[in-house]
């Protein structure tokens, strides 16, 4: 991953470091680009600004103020919302043009009104949320799906590419976020369906390696065979992307959605019962906590 030439490193100011907002900045940083950092937890920013050697800013205000572009990484609607349009916001702090890229998953209602808001101070949106979950983000392999004009995605592309193998122009503000809640909704059937392909034949006495084994070199493989299989095998949810979070974001594309989504709204009702189950900050694999709980099988 190469630098970009110094005369056109914009300054860049990131908001987020949380599990793919930290490894995000980071990858940001060795790309060359100057950047400065807010986190809520004001530790949590010391401690990334001294391994890192970025600014930080204290409050979004500020790091609007002292940034040419900046990103939001964060868990919903609400939380950006605030980082970008609060009293002590990015926007009250920014002068005119300055660009923000949201790489949180937030949907395509609140992208509209926050970009809203923002376009009346001369502030542009670009919505950039990302998959590939923590592994990725470590390594700057995340698909990376924006929605926006063309002058602001041209703008942000080489900031993207830091981030991202696969940087796809998606259409206009909004779009990035609703391929993405469609991704992840899939996502989240694919792995109920793992789950209940694990206990189903635990249940059948099979050896569960050739099972795998099977799935992954027939029709049955998928990402989330590959990537969740051996977690549920060993019941270990250690957190890539957090159960809740995956709820937040099937909800949204349920509400989105104009057609019926019948396998995600099947999603949508193991997430819950898996996060009523204490499961929520685990990872979703989770998601087999629910389906051990109606058969009564344990895998």
């Amino acid at each position: 991953m190469s630098a970009p030439e110094s005369s056109s490193r914009p300054r860049i100011g990131f908001a987020g470091l949380g599990i793919m907002g930290s490894r995000m900045a980071a990858n940001v940083v060795r790309a060359g680009f100057p950047v400065t950092v807010w986190n809520r937890t004001r530790e949590r920013a010391t401690a990334f600004g001294a391994a890192h050697d970025a600014e930080i800013a204290d409050t979004p205000a500020a790091l609007g103020a002292g940034s040419d572009i900046v990103v939001t990484m964060v868990v919903d609607g609400g939380q950006v919302e605030s980082v970008l349009l609060g009293d002590e916001g990015v926007a009250t702090g920014a002068a005119p043009g300055l660009l923000c890229v949201d790489c949180s998953t937030i949907g395509p209602a609140a992208t509209a009104r926050i970009g809203g808001r923002l376009a009346a101070g001369a502030v542009h949106l670009l919505d950039a949320p990302v998959t590939g979950s923590a592994p990725r983000a470590q390594d700057a392999t995340l698909t990376i799906m924006a929605g926006g004009e063309d002058d602001d995605f041209a703008r942000a592309r080489p900031l993207l590419e830091s981030m991202g193998r696969l940087v796809l122009h998606v259409g206009p503000l909004g779009h990035g976020q609703t391929i993405k809640l469609i991704n992840n909704s899939v996502a989240a059937a694919n792995t109920l369906t793992v789950a209940e392909a694990l206990v189903v034949g635990r249940d059948a006495g099979v050896d569960l390696d050739a099972l795998v084994a099977v799935m992954e070199a027939g029709s049955g493989a998928s990402t989330m065979l590959s990537l969740k299989q051996a977690g549920m095998r060993a019941h270990d949810y250690e957190p890539l992307f957090k159960l809740d979070h995956m709820l937040k974001d099937v909800r949204l594309c349920l509400e989105a959605a104009g057609v019926p989504f019948a396998t995600a709204r099947a999603a949508e009702r193991a997430l819950v019962a898996a996060s009523e189950h204490g499961h929520g900050d685990d990872d979703f694999a989770a998601m087999l906590a629910a389906v051990e709980h109606e058969t009564g099988r344990r895998l």
